[in-house]
Order: structure tokens, then C-alpha cells, then sequence
């Protein structure tokens, strides 16, 4: 079993397994209109504990943050209170079954799902990360 990153606009395969969202939100930019692009299908579960704080969000996409400052302060946000037992159990889920973490970036190389890949590969060193 393995732990895959994905677009969440992407089609389903049957080997993503269980498909979770970790968006903060699933609307259009003004936060409140439903991205029609993003149906319930679209996805199985919604895991928004673990995507950034929308303040962070907001100052990486509106407010200049660079890269390296939204990483730094979304893994400390992984850190934080009961955080780190959401990503240790969801970490453990993917011993079990293929689970992909969705995010609406096309590519997870500048996407908060590849880091909480990673979070949860520190969990449980022996996960499978892959990207699709």
C-alpha cells in the first residue's frame, strides 16, 4: 500500500484507493462560491484539519509569502496540539489501503500535500510516497 499526492481536478483511478482532500476549502478565490470544478465526487474524504491555516493560504497566494516561509510555517502547523496524531493515524491508514491526497496545485512540488506526505513518512518511515 502506498500514500499518493494528487490534483484534486484530476480523474480517479482505482489506484488512488481512498481519495482525501486537505484543502482548507473547496470554493472559488472569493471563499464563499463552491468550485464547481470540485464536486463531492471528486473526492472521499475531507481532512480540512489538515491543510493550512487559511491565513497562511491567504499570505502565500495574496500577500507575497515565498515558498520557503509558507513550508516553514505550515510544518510547525503540523506540529501543533493534536495535529501530529491526525497525520501519525492517517500515515498508519496507508499501511492498509492506497490513500491519495488531493490539493487543487497541479504539481506537488510547490504543494502543501507533498509536504504532509513527507510529515507522515517521518511518522512511519516505511510509507510508500509516491506522486501521480
Amino acid at each position: 500500500m502506498a500514500l499518493f499526492t494528487g490534483c484534486i481536478l484530476s480523474t480517479a483511478q482505482e489506484s488512488d484507493g481512498v481519495r482525501i482532500s486537505v484543502m482548507s476549502r473547496h470554493t472559488l478565490n472569493d471563499g464563499i462560491t463552491a468550485d464547481p470544478r470540485i464536486p463531492l465526487t471528486q473526492y472521499d474524504e475531507w481532512l480540512p484539519i489538515l491543510a493550512p491555516p487559511l491565513r497562511l493560504v491567504g499570505d502565500y497566494y495574496k500577500r507575497g509569502l515565498a515558498w520557503e516561509g509558507f513550508a516553514q510555517q505550515y510544518l510547525a502547523y503540523l506540529s501543533r496540539g493534536d495535529i501530529p496524531h491526525h497525520v501519525e493515524m492517517l500515515a498508519r491508514r496507508a499501511e492498509d489501503q492506497n490513500i491519495t491526497l488531493l490539493c487543487i496545485e497541479q504539481s506537488h512540488e510547490y504543494c502543501h500535500r507533498r509536504l504532509l506526505a513527507e510529515e507522515c513518512k517521518w511518522h512511519l518511515p516505511t510509507l510508500k510516497v509516491e506522486s501521480h
